[in-house]
């Protein structure tokens, strides 16, 4: 066994060079100030930066990039990072982003990311970082007031739907005593426009072999209450058990919100687990015309939001909210040895015990700090903005020849195509979008909804305003012009 005396040499070694890893004061500040002028670069050129650049797909792009044991200087690694990342594809900080439901990227929550990361409180414990969960169930409770719930609520900052959604349904499976031995017996109601991440989160939770119901949708895109209430009852005649009803208030595909209301009066009258995925549209409840088209949310036993899409933040935001905080904490909670420390009587509840995650970035600085710095008022008017600015596009799209909407904008997706007089429209539009993504100035997505190709508008980027609206209806004017 060697000496201490060895020990103490051999630290001795690699102290100067572990101790490279600390920054001094004038390295840190070098290292900001290229970092900064990089990214005040990137956005004073937003106006002119293209939405799209289509690049060519290359997985062995960054082979040639081995990791290096002596370090580089950061000037090549941001001309990389601007070749070969911040160029090709989609620009989602671009206002011209008006497809697919864009993410945000307020600035500053980019500030709050970089204090986050710089302090790296730790932010699943209320024992680790007291303050940090205070701040992030300062949010949560924000959120249930909005919603207009009980104090009993409770949630969690999320990465995204897809673990918010997981995490609901994993609390609402629990709260049914769903087990490998009754699943098949359980019955689970949602329609074809629910968002992908649900039937993903359903499959992980093992509900995917409970009964799930496809319910037909009204001439809007809009579960029909009437046919749900048709297949409870089928189900309920063949002996099986109504569990779980799945709302969407606002669908990727066409914005369309399901009657909360009546959905939920369905609900409560079969016992029901009643989950609404306002992903896209939850925050829209800000204004008072998307309080209108979400009224009933309020009744839901468990809603899913996206700070990253409706207030605007960065990827990598997202909230699930549980009526009662018992059936969350019921299904998330944990015990480890290693953590009795941390075991404090009348603490508030930490998000670890609320949701899968152990490990958990301190996401809510992102989300706190705009709010407080912006206030209320701008983050309305925007929403509000985005609606009207769907509305704009809807109405003078059908001015142009040629060119139909599938439905009205119920919050802000739009669905568009054009009908030529002679040959398919699918193939028509095809050509519209592909032309659309090599102008580059604004980007479109597409969807397929009951065989037809339509062309997809989803405004919800801060920095989308009627000129951008106005360039996407030239590029479409134009490019179709001698098509007929």
């Amino acid at each position: 066994m060697a000496d201490t005396r060895k020990i103490a040499q051999h630290l001795q070694r690699l102290a100067p060079l572990s101790q490279q890893l600390d920054l001094p004061a004038d390295k840190r500040q070098q290292l900001w100030q290229a970092v900064y002028d990089y990214a005040e670069r990137f956005l004073s050129q937003q106006d002119t930066l293209p939405a799209f650049v289509d690049g060519q797909y290359d997985k062995a792009q960054f082979k040639d990039q081995v990791i290096p044991e002596q370090g580089q200087p950061i000037a090549p690694l941001l001309a990389l990072l601007q070749e070969r990342v911040d160029t090709p594809g989609l620009n989602p900080a671009s206002g011209g982003h008006l497809g697919y439901i864009p993410g945000g990227g307020l600035f500053p929550s980019a500030l709050g990311d970089y204090l986050a990361a710089i302090f790296n409180r730790y932010a699943g414990l209320y024992f680790g970082s007291p303050g940090a969960v205070a701040l992030e169930n300062h949010l949560v409770d924000w959120m249930i007031e909005l919603f207009g719930w009980p104090k009993t609520a409770a949630g969690n900052l999320a990465s995204g739907g897809s673990i918010a959604n997981l995490t609901a349904l994993v609390a609402a499976r629990d709260h049914r005593k769903i087990t490998p031995e009754n699943v098949r017996q359980q019955c689970i109601y949602l329609t074809q426009q629910v968002h992908h991440c649900v039937h993903k989160a359903l499959r992980i939770a093992g509900l995917s072999f409970a009964q799930l119901r496809t319910i037909p949708m009204d001439d809007q895109f809009r579960m029909d209450v009437e046919a749900l209430s048709q297949q409870i009852r089928s189900d309920q005649a063949d002996g099986l058990t109504p569990m779980l009803l799945i709302a969407s208030a606002g669908t990727t595909d066409t914005g369309a919100v399901d009657p909360l209301g009546e959905l939920h009066q369905v609900a409560k009258e079969n016992n029901i687990w009643f989950h609404v995925d306002a992903a896209y549209g939850g925050f829209f409840q800000l204004t008072e015309e998307g309080r209108e088209k979400l009224k009933g949310i309020e009744a839901a036993d468990s809603i899913v939001v996206d700070p990253h899409k409706g207030l605007f933040l960065p990827y990598g935001t997202g909230a699930v909210l549980v009526r009662e905080a018992s059936h969350l904490y019921a299904s998330h909670y944990y015990q480890a040895s290693y953590l009795q420390d941390a075991e404090m009587e009348g603490a508030p509840l930490s998000p670890a015990d609320l949701s899968p995650e152990l490990t958990k970035h301190f996401r809510g600085l992102r989300m706190w700090l705009p709010l407080q710095l912006y206030g209320l008022a701008p983050i309305r008017a925007a929403l509000e903005e985005k609606l009207w600015l769907a509305r704009y596009f809807a109405t003078a799209i059908r001015q142009l020849p040629g060119f139909e909407i599938a439905i009205e904008p119920e919050l802000s997706v739009v669905l568009f195509r054009y009908v030529p007089r002679s040959g398919t429209p699918n193939t028509a539009n095809q050509r519209l979008l592909s032309a659309i993504h090599s102008d580059g100035r604004v980007f479109v997505s597409s969807t397929t909804v009951e065989q037809t190709f339509w062309l997809h508008l989803a405004v919800l980027s801060f920095r989308t305003h009627q000129p951008t609206i106005d360039t996407l209806l030239e590029v479409c004017r134009s490019v179709t012009a001698d098509w007929d």
